[in-house]
């Protein structure tokens, strides 16, 4: 079955005139799902019944429902567990900054990268998410906070580039003058280096921002991190990320985890400043997360300023990520994983 809120408006308009209505139903019915945010037909005042009707018939709309909501004492940051309609839970995040409200979500139920130090990763993955699924989350989350969301990162649960057709759709709707219309430019994608897809990003036209989780500065090392570095080496990535720069004129974010003991000392930051030298890039330097079934550890924070003065000596911009809802395990697949095994926060 076709999933109406996964289209473009051009698509739904082909839909709707083969339903038998004029093309303008297509405009209305579009402003009521991406921009007014209304998930039931019947509440959508300017469709004859008979059409309404015949929507809920042909084209239901994704059922996704909150099942659990955390929220951190430390910095209020709100973490909501969503039902999909398969029963399947997945996780998405709002963090609340000075300059605007920003939505994590997932594109994925579980992942199959296989990251060591993250938890999305554990069980595999189970499928992937639909255009509107994404949607969703953003939509759920503007309707129960209550406030805009103006900022988005794709950065939950699951890799994106993996899912990339649902992406696509995803970022062509959310960012639509005729929806929510959130500034490309306020939306960051984050990949753990799929290279073919940064090219294929490279060249849709966006001013998204790419983020590559990079995470160590040699492919020995990356590899007992990443198991997407035995098919991907850190040349074919950079050299990917050159020519998205080239095609976009957007600095590329490097993703860097500091795991205590592994990829946090000043000569991997030196290793690290030598690889990304000349490309127009900014390196955010991420506290790992510890979860139960690793034994990662989170690097010092002595060694975390060193690291980062290192990069620094090399001119490489960077900035420490500041922790958020660390109280309440807001990093990718910690709660949706600690839920579906009956534990609690």
């Amino acid at each position: 079955m076709s999933d109406l809120m996964s289209m473009p408006l051009h698509k739904l308009m082909e839909a709707v005139e083969e339903m038998g209505e004029k093309k303008f139903r297509a405009k209305q019915l579009y402003s009521w799902l991406h921009e007014k945010l209304i998930f039931d037909y019947h509440e959508m005042s300017n469709l004859s019944a008979a059409f309404r009707q015949q929507l809920s018939e042909q084209y239901p709309l994704p059922v996704i429902k909150e099942v659990k909501r955390y929220v951190s004492k430390l910095d209020g940051t709100t973490k909501y567990l969503f039902e999909l309609f398969d029963g399947n839970i997945i996780e998405s995040v709002l963090m609340k900054y000075k300059h605007g409200n920003s939505v994590c979500i997932s594109s994925q139920v579980g992942c199959r990268m296989g990251c060591a130090f993250c938890a999305s990763t554990l069980d595999g993955l189970l499928r992937n998410l639909s255009a509107s699924e994404m949607l969703m989350q953003v939509y759920l989350i503007q309707h129960l906070s209550g406030e805009r969301v103006s900022n988005v990162v794709v950065m939950g649960t699951g890799e994106p580039f993996d899912n990339y057709e649902s992406l696509m759709a995803f970022l062509h709707i959310i960012t639509s003058e005729q929806g929510l219309h959130i500034s490309q430019r306020n939306i960051t994608v984050s990949t753990c280096g799929i290279v073919p897809r940064i090219y294929d990003f490279a060249k849709e036209g966006l001013s998204v921002t790419l983020a590559v989780s990079l995470h160590a500065p040699t492919d020995e090392m990356r590899k007992r991190l990443m198991p997407i570095a035995y098919q991907y080496s850190i040349e074919e990535i950079l050299k990917a990320c050159h020519y998205f720069v080239e095609e976009t004129g957007r600095r590329v974010t490097f993703e860097y985890s500091l795991v205590k003991g592994e990829n946090d000392s000043e000569e991997h930051a030196r290793l690290l400043a030598g690889l990304l030298k000349g490309l127009l890039c900014h390196v955010n330097l991420i506290p790992v997360n510890p979860i139960s079934e690793r034994d990662y550890v989170q690097s010092e924070r002595e060694s975390i300023e060193k690291f980062k003065n290192m990069l620094e000596k090399y001119q490489i911009n960077v900035t420490i990520r500041r922790e958020m809802g660390r109280d309440i395990a807001a990093a990718c697949g910690q709660l949706r994983r600690d839920f579906k095994q009956g534990g609690t926060q």
